[in-house]
């Protein structure tokens, strides 16, 4: 059995959304809500219906990849929890599952949808975007918009120079392993993840710039969105482009069926590098399968650099549970996550992969965390 380790934890057109992407709560995302309640239910519609911050249009095109269905019967399927046996409808509605999707050699075995979702519905991947953006990071190396990974932050980011972030280079930034302070604890009311100014980038780099060091760049992993946030700024000054032009030409528009949205830093600012996709479940699927395919569309032409895939899901030297944007599993599986249960399972031996989305009453849940790690083994395990 594969053991599955636990994680700590186009078009520029501008739309004006709704986002408000954390709960309606004074405590930020410390905030637990009831299940059913009137509050669960309006973080449910905020999570699939962007609606007053800024946001940008990812453009799809008509010609998409397709995901043939060929169902397989998973009414067998069993996985335990603490000796307690558990089905796919146990968990479905234990963990509030908006969306499940299983992938094998890229046909769907099994759809499922809840909570009111439908094919057509787009749902937020918080933290799955940092994935996304070092998936760009890798279109941006083989256009010739980056040159290597050893070019530090300040290289593109003249703003930070005399900061924390000096000697910093863009592999750091992509390990979570810059040396500089930052608390991403949900349970902390006064944390810099519930609280930092991600509605302004020039508010957002001053508030980097004045963060300290706490190690040296490289050798210290400290899980931070912030600096995903920073990575998104990076980017779109190598590119000189917003990273939502960049994805919709780059990987949108060849192969993905639905328009998505990617959440602004403020109404007219970048891309949030860190969070906040909105996109349906088989465009989630589509993204997991353009991975597997390592970087090459169905036409051929390569996005990423051979090999780009391998490098990013290698341990790092600060923590082998971790790569560029990817948890590492330590079986050469390797996911995607994103708080309140946000998901993608990838197995690239078996080319499978797995997407879940999800309405957790806590943006973490240990409870919750520990049944979606083990339907993602159990399916693994089922498929193949």
């Amino acid at each position: 059995m594969r053991s599955l380790m636990l994680a700590t934890l186009l078009s520029t057109l501008t739309v004006t959304l709704t986002l408000n992407t954390q709960p309606l709560n004074a405590q930020g995302l410390s905030g637990t809500v009831e299940p059913g309640s009137a509050a669960h239910q309006a973080q449910i519609e905020r999570f699939r219906s962007p609606t007053p911050t800024a946001s940008r249009l990812i453009k799809a095109d008509e010609g998409f990849l397709p995901l043939p269905s060929t169902p397989a019967d998973f009414s067998g399927l069993r996985y335990e929890i603490n000796g307690q046996s558990f089905s796919l409808d146990d968990y479905m509605a234990e963990t509030h599952v908006s969306g499940l999707l299983v992938l094998k050699d890229g046909n769907i075995l099994l759809e499922r949808y809840g909570l009111g979702n439908t094919e057509s519905s787009v749902w937020i991947a918080y933290s799955m975007a940092k994935s996304v953006t070092s998936l760009l990071y890798g279109a941006a190396i083989q256009d010739g918009y980056i040159s290597s990974l050893d070019t530090t932050v300040t290289d593109y980011l003249h703003a930070l120079k005399g900061s924390a972030y000096d000697g910093a280079n863009l592999r750091d930034l992509l390990q979570m392993a810059s040396g500089v302070q930052w608390n991403e604890n949900y349970a902390d009311p006064a944390s810099d993840v519930g609280n930092y100014p991600g509605n302004n980038v020039v508010q957002f780099l001053d508030f980097m710039k004045n963060k300290p060091r706490v190690a040296t760049p490289g050798e210290r992993f400290n899980y931070s969105t912030g600096e995903t946030d920073l990575a998104g700024i990076v980017l779109r000054a190598a590119i000189s482009n917003n990273l939502t032009t960049y994805l919709q030409h780059k990987i949108w528009m060849p192969i993905m069926e639905s328009d998505a949205y990617w959440a602004t830093h403020g109404n007219g600012g970048g891309e949030r590098g860190g969070c906040c996709l909105f996109a349906t479940l088989r465009d989630y699927g589509r993204l997991a399968q353009f991975v597997l395919n390592d970087g090459v569309l169905p036409d051929g032409t390569r996005v990423l650099p051979e090999g780009w895939i391998a490098e990013s899901v290698a341990p790092s030297p600060a923590d082998d549970g971790y790569g560029y944007f990817w948890w590492l599993n330590g079986d050469g599986t390797f996911r995607a996550s994103g708080i309140y249960g946000q998901g993608i399972y990838l197995d690239p031996e078996e080319n499978m992969a797995i997407v879940v989305t999800s309405a957790w009453t806590a943006a973490t849940v240990a409870d919750a965390a520990q049944h979606r790690n083990a339907v993602f083994r159990a399916i693994d395990e089922f498929v193949n």
